[in-house]
């Protein structure tokens, strides 16, 4: 296996008395989605927050591509390719999927009055919504879209800005049946581009499907990890809930 692209190296966290993270180690390789667990308070939401730069361990390091790196926040984390998407995915319900896609690196055109290429960001999102074999209207507004195709829109939207790291939380949340299966589809051809994903879920039956490698939080520790080859449904559940 191929270095890692991004690692956790002993992690902690401390908020005065209450310890968030205790020593966690994650290691996250390109092309390979690994699946953290855990019940509410096990340390999930923290992680995410220092992977993604919006907060500072206590201790231990992260490494880039072998080198030590510190994320001063989520725009440098993003700069460096580890890009994450929240529960709320950061899209503008009123503007169209074309426009929510290159929002923020609008391509341009013109050379004394620039302005923005609308043919060229229709065809970048329509280019990449096709790779990842998302079937929706680029002109459409999201707010007509369905819970499951705006994650796989916005999934492809981080993979387009560069994302060598993608953090997905809780994305398959509130979905029903359909569009939990479209979104856990969206996430294996990003792990088959060559991304190193990271899945939070409470979903065993999506962390089983979806993940090459589980990771269990408890209490802000590490308390499992192995091959999601390796454990069953009902094993994993009851991993998770003792």
């Amino acid at each position: 296996m191929k270095p890692p692209i991004l690692e956790a190296r002993e992690l902690s966290v401390g908020y005065g008395a209450v310890r968030a993270l205790e020593r966690v180690s994650i290691d996250l390789h390109a092309g390979s989605v690994t699946c953290v667990m855990g019940e509410n308070g096990a340390g999930k939401s923290t992680l995410i927050r220092v992977l993604s730069g919006v907060i500072q361990p206590t201790a231990g390091q992260l490494l880039l591509d072998g080198g030590a790196v510190r994320f001063a926040d989520p725009r440098a984390a993003r700069k460096a390719g580890v890009v994450t998407v929240y529960q709320d995915l950061a899209l503008v319900p009123l503007l169209s999927v074309w426009r929510n896609f290159v929002l923020g690196a609008e391509p341009l055109r013109g050379r004394w009055l620039q302005r923005l290429d609308v043919a060229a960001a229709r065809a970048a999102a329509e280019a990449q919504l096709a790779h990842f074999e998302i079937r929706v209207d680029v002109n459409r507004p999201v707010a007509r879209l369905s819970g499951g195709e705006r994650q796989a829109v916005a999934i492809a939207r981080a993979v387009h800005t560069g994302a060598r790291v993608l953090i997905l939380d809780e994305p398959t949340a509130a979905l029903a049946v359909a569009q939990a299966d479209r979104v856990l589809t969206t996430i294996a051809a990003v792990r088959d581009r060559g991304v190193a994903v990271l899945l939070v879920t409470h979903n065993p039956q999506h962390a089983v499907r979806a993940a090459d490698r589980l990771v269990v939080l408890k209490h802000g520790r590490l308390a499992a990890e192995m091959g999601a080859a390796s454990i069953g449904i009902n094993e994993l559940t009851e991993l998770m809930s003792q």
